[in-house]
């Protein structure tokens, strides 16, 4: 049986935490805030969304960007031929989103310069060792989903009650269904099991769709635990989840399921459909319309990229070829209707970076396009009530330097050269 990397990943999170792991060794030394300072910084040129803008002289006061010139700044650096840009945010991982993740991981996110991020559907307990972590100045900041909803015979659950893990002692039904994730089958098992949302804690809701279009599926065997919610349930999930002021998120493979999140009104769409081809099914499956990505541009509906996911698939070289043309064709489609992008990668042990390198690759965004959701669009998504991603005064100052102009080489985003969190330079501890 083909293993289901798309959930392998998300499998591994799940079964570390269930596990309770002593400890995990972070992969790379870690970074220190130093205190809020104020700070002159002369000669700057920074990415405005657009390119780089020089206007002289920025000034940071109380973790802010200030219009106020500051007599005796406690930093003063010459920025001159160096450039400015926002911090990286990623709006799709697993990495971060329980304690022995966190652990592992969470360092590498501030060197990389991710100073922002959504993990998707983690543990309530995992996500609470996650949650008391991050958000302090020498962390990232994050948002958790910690309720994830599917089907009783939806995905995760193959995964996760171990039907492509090998060989070994697996879990029972009971040991996952609503713990793990939540299990809602009709309207009405959303109404009798809505309270178990609020003890979850979640910072964001997701919903699991797949070959929505294809009702027939649900009972077929060889698709237990591998399908997604019945299409009558999304939008009583839908209107729930905004009456209690939550976001939600609709994980879609396929074409129906990208127009089945879109109608039920769901708030951002994870997934350009099209990141493997399920057997049986060729590209017209999942090809978005003209008309559906305009529908998804008029009810502002965002849609996390997450186009690196397709290389852990492993397929053969045409397989391959079709699928790049699939995602660029769907990234094209929703470009020109002028869909609303979100950076997200899905990739375990991987992030932000990889997504641009692979959208790059693709070359339907120019890297002006690819900066600006990186470090403008998405963390502006993620926390709409705070200033992030510009450089006017009021702005959290939170920045990164770099020696060179990443719009001329992408890589230039793995060489920063100074990491600013709210006016604290993050750096590494002096032994």
């Amino acid at each position: 049986m083909r293993l289901r990397f798309q959930f392998f990943h998300l499998f591994v999170c799940w079964a570390l935490c269930w596990l309770s792991p002593a400890k995990a060794e972070p992969d790379s030394p870690a970074l220190t805030a130093g205190p809020p300072l104020s700070m002159e910084l002369k000669n700057a040129q920074w990415f405005d969304g657009k390119g780089f803008v020089k206007r002289g002289t920025l000034y940071v006061k109380d973790g802010k960007f200030s219009k106020e010139k500051i007599k005796k700044p406690q930093r003063s650096l010459d920025l001159s031929g160096q450039f400015l840009i926002p911090p990286l945010a990623e709006a799709h991982n697993h990495n971060l989103q329980n304690g022995w993740g966190y652990a592992r991981y969470a360092n590498s996110y501030l060197r990389d310069g991710v100073f922002y991020a959504a993990m998707h559907c983690g543990e309530p307990q995992g996500v609470a060792l996650a949650r008391g972590l991050a958000n302090q100045p020498a962390a990232p900041d994050l948002l958790f989903v910690s309720a994830c909803i599917t089907s009783s015979d939806g995905q995760p659950l193959a995964q996760l009650l171990g039907a492509e893990s090998g060989s070994g002692p697996k879990p029972k039904l009971e040991d996952v269904a609503d713990k793990l994730v939540l299990i809602m089958d009709s309207p009405e098992q959303v109404a009798q099991k809505w309270p178990l949302m609020g003890p979850r804690k979640t910072d964001l809701l997701k919903l699991m769709l797949s070959r929505s279009e294809s009702p027939e599926l649900h009972g077929d065997a060889k698709q237990q635990g591998r399908l997604g919610l019945k299409p009558e349930v999304v939008p009583a999930i839908v209107k729930r989840a905004h009456q209690d002021g939550l976001r939600v998120i609709a994980h879609v493979e396929t074409a129906g399921d990208f127009a089945l999140a879109l109608q039920s009104g769901v708030d951002w769409i994870d997934h350009l459909p099209g990141y493997f081809f399920h057997e049986g099914l060729g590209a017209e499956a999942y090809r978005i319309s003209p008309e559906i990505a305009a529908e998804a541009a008029k009810k502002r509906v965002a849609v996390i990229t997450a186009t690196a996911a397709a290389t852990l698939f492993r397929s053969p070289p045409e397989a391959q070829a079709a699928l790049r043309r699939l995602q660029i064709e769907n990234l094209l489609t929703l470009k020109s209707a002028g869909v609303k992008l979100l950076i997200g990668s899905d990739v375990f042990n991987g992030g932000v970076l990889n997504e641009l390198r692979h959208l790059d690759g693709l070359g339907v965004l120019d890297r002006a396009t690819l900066l600006r959701l990186a470090t403008i669009a998405t963390p502006q998504t993620l926390y709409p009530k705070r200033r992030l991603g510009c450089f006017e005064p009021g702005c959290e100052a939170s920045f990164l330097l770099l020696a060179a102009n990443p719009l001329n080489e992408l890589e230039t985003l793995g060489k920063i050269q100074l990491r600013v969190k709210q006016g604290r330079i993050l750096g590494l501890q002096s032994p």
